[in-house]
């Protein structure tokens, strides 16, 4: 596989015809993520509904063999405004990832976003460790996150728009 320019922050957006209340409330309950992510299969650690800001949370993933866990930290949550969450592995920073929910006709704009945060002194170990856990390289995870990002926008849709 030829390089490919590594990008370190990314966005995707869907329009969902629901209120961002409506919209909070679903990404905020991270419980629920496992059905729309194609990578998380479960989150534990945090009762249903909405995660309050500081929140912690285990995220369970898997890409084909590949299986891991994240260690999550709710950042920002500003109901119908926001939410995002940091997520760490062995003490190390590695992404945040955030939704933001803008009102508009008749439902809300989602963005979901993310930001690589293996940079630094022990940014190496945890690329190494996002490499050997998630089978991606480092320049290569903005791309498998886009794909993961429009799928998890549209199932959110789906779900929210029956």
């Amino acid at each position: 596989m030829s390089p490919v320019e590594r990008r370190w922050e990314i966005e995707e957006s869907v329009f969902v015809k629901a209120a961002p209340e409506a919209v909070y409330a679903a990404i905020a309950d991270v419980r629920s993520m496992g059905r729309w992510s194609p990578e998380c299969v479960a989150v534990r650690g945090v009762p249903p509904g909405p995660a309050p800001a500081g929140a912690r949370f285990i995220g369970f993933n898997r890409k084909g063999p590949f299986f891991w866990f994240t260690d999550c930290r709710v950042t920002s949550a500003e109901p119908g405004a926001a939410f995002a969450f940091r997520v760490g592995t062995f003490g190390l920073p590695v992404a945040l990832w955030g939704y933001r929910f803008a009102p508009e006709a008749d439902g809300t704009r989602v963005t979901e976003h993310w930001r690589d945060l293996r940079t630094g002194r022990r940014g190496g170990v945890a690329q190494l460790l996002g490499r050997i856990f998630t089978g991606t390289r480092p320049d290569q995870r903005h791309l498998a996150n886009r794909v993961q990002m429009r799928a998890t926008l549209e199932r959110l849709k789906q779900e929210l728009e029956r």
